[in-house]
């Protein structure tokens, strides 16, 4: 059996530790190539986040690729949404995205795109895997990295910039971008301020170890404060790879995915675009996101936590929206994977159509008190095999009786594992939520 490199999103570790030492991703990037078969060399196209680790990474990955005659093209610094998007339009057999989001800059991680523009899905994931394991074949030692620069970012910003070409009834209004010092520094400015708006910069200076370091989509604290001060009509936090955006009103109040999939939803419907009244979404949005869908008419279809997850329901019944709450939102009309750019030009759009501030088209979502605790496990056991957190999940949710949700799951991409309670009151949900926690703990931490 072929070990599991791919998780929820790609592979991912600490950069230079296996998977990610030099050695595998050099035979990663040989692998990706013999699963295509091709009687003709591949076509590859790179892109990559601020990590230090980014570059070293990049060049073993197109020495193995080379040794297997692939061409091999580096957009260097640029979003994952933009790989998405050149693989597609420029017609390259690949496109492979060397990032770890959110995570710190220790971690890395390889993101591979079919020649559709569409994440590898379990399938091919496995088939390189199994291409891995096979002992019949080594990236000679002395292969070479032949690796071509190209300038592909101004293309992917203009492809962006179609969703609202131009910023109009909020034409010079100051937002403010928190760029998570990662690879939206090499396009955010350029595109809001083309649309029309005035950026007030954050987190726009990478050095290669300050990626999502209390900034970005995961740490908006700084980004609030900084629309509040400086009178900004809201203001966009992307993480370090710029698939995802959280955003932030007027108010400094914060706007996650399930607000954004509500107001959007409802514009596409307006729009008559809402293809079969449907949303997809995963296991850890909002309930409130679900009842709001359904008084409106719209239903809501849950997938595992994953973007691929959410794409791979939006294909297989040709729903056009879909995304996470996380801030991942899924514009089939525009990609077929998340990018944080579009996310908020949608939402802009919606804005100046409607003439409505943010801060009121998010309130249209009424949120059951939720709560995310984080446990690190040393082993991964199925959680059913382990009576302890069994019972304790079962207690909680004979407490909540109906009126609430209880999830447990594994990260895929670090050793945690995750608890979710929902519920009508904040320190119950609170409590159940530790309740449960100390069951891991004292078992698998």
């Amino acid at each position: 059996m072929a070990d599991r490199l791919f998780g929820t999103d790609g592979v991912r570790g600490v950069a230079g530790v296996w998977p990610l030492d030099p050695p595998t991703v050099a035979r990663i990037g040989a692998a990706i190539v013999r699963v295509l078969a091709l009687d003709r060399p591949a076509r590859i196209v790179l892109g990559r986040d601020t990590r230090e680790s980014g570059e070293w990474i990049e060049r073993e990955l197109a020495r193995g690729a080379s040794s297997e005659r692939a061409h091999v093209v580096t957009a260097g610094v640029i979003p994952t949404p933009g790989v998405a998007y050149l693989t597609r339009a420029r017609d390259f057999d690949l496109g492979v995205v060397l990032s770890a989001s959110h995570n710190p800059y220790t971690d890395n991680g390889i993101k591979v795109f079919s020649g559709r523009g569409e994440k590898f899905g379990e399938a091919q994931e496995r088939a390189v895997e199994v291409v891995m394991a096979e002992a019949g074949w080594t990236v000679p030692a002395a292969s070479e990295a032949h690796l071509e620069a190209a300038d592909l970012v101004e293309p992917y910003i203009e492809y962006v910039r179609r969703i609202l070409p131009s910023a109009g009834p909020l034409a010079g209004s100051p937002i403010a971008i928190d760029m998570a010092n990662g690879a939206t520094t090499a396009t955010a400015v350029r595109l809001f301020e083309r649309v029309g708006f005035e950026v007030v910069p954050l987190g726009d200076r990478p050095d290669g170890r300050n990626i999502n370091l209390a900034c970005g989509s995961t740490h908006p604290a700084r980004l609030a404060a900084t629309v509040v001060a400086e009178g900004c009509r809201l203001g966009i936090a992307f993480d370090g790879d710029g698939d995802r955006a959280i955003l932030v009103d007027a108010r400094g109040h914060l706007v996650d995915g399930d607000a954004v999939l509500l107001m959007l939803a409802l514009d596409y419907r307006r729009r008559g675009k809402l293809t079969g009244d449907t949303v997809v979404a995963t296991v850890m949005s909002n309930i409130g996101l679900e009842l709001a869908l359904g008084h409106e008419g719209i239903t809501l279809v849950r997938t595992p936590v994953g973007d691929k997850y959410v794409m791979e329901a939006m294909m297989a019944s040709g729903f056009v929206l879909g995304g996470e709450q996380s801030g991942h939102v899924i514009l089939a009309e525009h990609l077929p994977t998340g990018d944080g750019m579009a996310t908020a030009l949608a939402v802009l759009r919606v804005m100046a159509e409607t003439g409505r501030e943010l801060a009121d088209l998010a309130g249209a979502l009424i949120t059951y008190p939720q709560t995310l605790v984080n446990v690190r496990v040393h082993q991964k056991l199925p959680v059913a095999t382990v009576p302890e957190i069994q019972a304790a999940i079962a207690r909680v949710e004979a407490a909540l009786d109906g009126r609430g949700r209880v999830l447990v799951r594994y990260s895929g991409t670090e050793p945690l594992l995750r608890v979710m309670i929902e519920g009508e009151d904040q320190a119950s949900v609170q409590a159940w939520a530790e309740e449960i926690a100390e069951a891991v703990r004292s078992t698998l931490g």
